[in-house]
């Protein structure tokens, strides 16, 4: 049988045999060195990392996960990667597993809750536990993953499982008094999938801020939260006759946007636009967008961490970590029309 050779001009990779011979230490040692410091004399720890540095040799991530039982790397699921909003999650994932020295996978779900479920039970063997945004699966499902895997959530609650939510029951009171405050006394929201958890904790929080407020609320939709929806969302707010409408999230209000300008409907002279989450680019739209703006990148990050703290310790309880909300005013709202 030939012998298979490298290709030309790619050097062999070092191995634990090399690291052990060059440092004059046994390949356990070695191996000791990287799962199991606390095995290890320090100074001898110290002389096989400069020796496997020098020789650009890093141990095989499946060989440790064999041997400590994890594969120190966590999975991020998002409904949809395009989706602006998500960005700021990612990023403070991302940070956060690379302070932690783990691996972060990122999935999109697309929307829709059997492909996230599938997801789940594709990665479930490779992965130390995931982080779910926003996610679009019913608890008992939720549930099931997280018997086979350590699970936090994002923008999300569900009973007995931990997660990172934004505060939206102050949020939705700044909204409304806010567009109390410029003299309406009703509006609209947009409403978003119906099975989105924080569009219902949206819904509920600006119809009991409403109802202190003495204003009149109805929801529209629902409402796919992409642009291309704004169209019909604005067309059922002129319908309605309303002087301000709230909307599920800034691409949905970016969309509404998009749509008065092209009926030459005023913003904010005619009608005052709103939206949630405070995206990127939610200030260069015209006019720019009024908007609740969540701690996205410390909820990705923090979600990791509770993740993590999970994963390497089981006992460790579910909770919910509540951030706060801050509502952005720009020139989307402004004074209710009269007549």
């Amino acid at each position: 049988m030939a012998q298979v050779t490298p290709p030309p001009g790619r050097p062999r990779r070092s191995t634990i045999n090399d690291v052990a011979r060059e440092a004059g230490v046994a390949a356990s040692t070695v191996s000791r060195a990287f799962t199991n410091p606390d095995r290890v004399n320090q100074v001898t720890r110290a002389h096989v990392l400069e020796v496997a540095e020098r020789l650009g040799y890093a141990p095989s991530p499946t060989a440790r996960a064999l041997e400590s039982g994890r594969s120190d790397t966590v999975a991020l699921l998002v409904p949809d990667i395009t989706n602006p909003y998500f960005s700021g999650t990612i990023k403070g994932a991302e940070r956060a597993a690379a302070a932690a020295g783990v691996t972060l996978v990122l999935g999109d779900t697309q929307e829709h809750p059997p492909t996230e479920e599938k997801l789940v039970r594709r990665l479930g063997p490779a992965v130390d536990g995931f982080v779910l945004a926003a996610s679009r699966m019913p608890d008992e499902a939720l549930r099931r993953a997280a018997e086979l895997n350590p699970v936090v959530l994002v923008n999300r609650a569900s009973p007995g499982l931990a997660c990172v939510v934004a505060d939206f029951d102050t949020g939705t009171r700044q909204i409304v008094d806010h567009l109390a405050s410029f003299g309406h006394t009703s509006f609209v929201f947009a409403g978003g999938p119906p099975e989105s958890w924080s569009g219902s904790r949206r819904w509920v929080g600006l119809q009991a801020a409403a109802h202190e407020r003495g204003m009149d609320v109805q929801r529209h939709g629902p409402y796919v939260p992409m642009l291309s929806s704004g169209a019909a969302a604005a067309d059922a707010v002129l319908g309605a006759g309303a002087t301000a409408v709230v909307c599920h999230n800034d691409m949905l209000a970016i969309g509404v946007l998009r749509r008065l300008g092209e009926r030459g409907v005023a913003v904010p002279g005619d009608v005052s636009v709103v939206g949630f989450d405070d995206m990127f680019g939610s200030d260069f739209c015209t006019p720019p967008l009024t908007t609740l703006a969540e701690r996205t990148e410390d909820a990705g990050a923090r979600a990791v961490d509770t993740l993590l703290l999970q994963a390497r310790q089981r006992s460790a309880e579910p909770g919910a970590l509540v951030l706060p909300t801050q509502l952005r005013v720009r020139g989307s709202t402004g004074p209710a029309r009269v007549g």
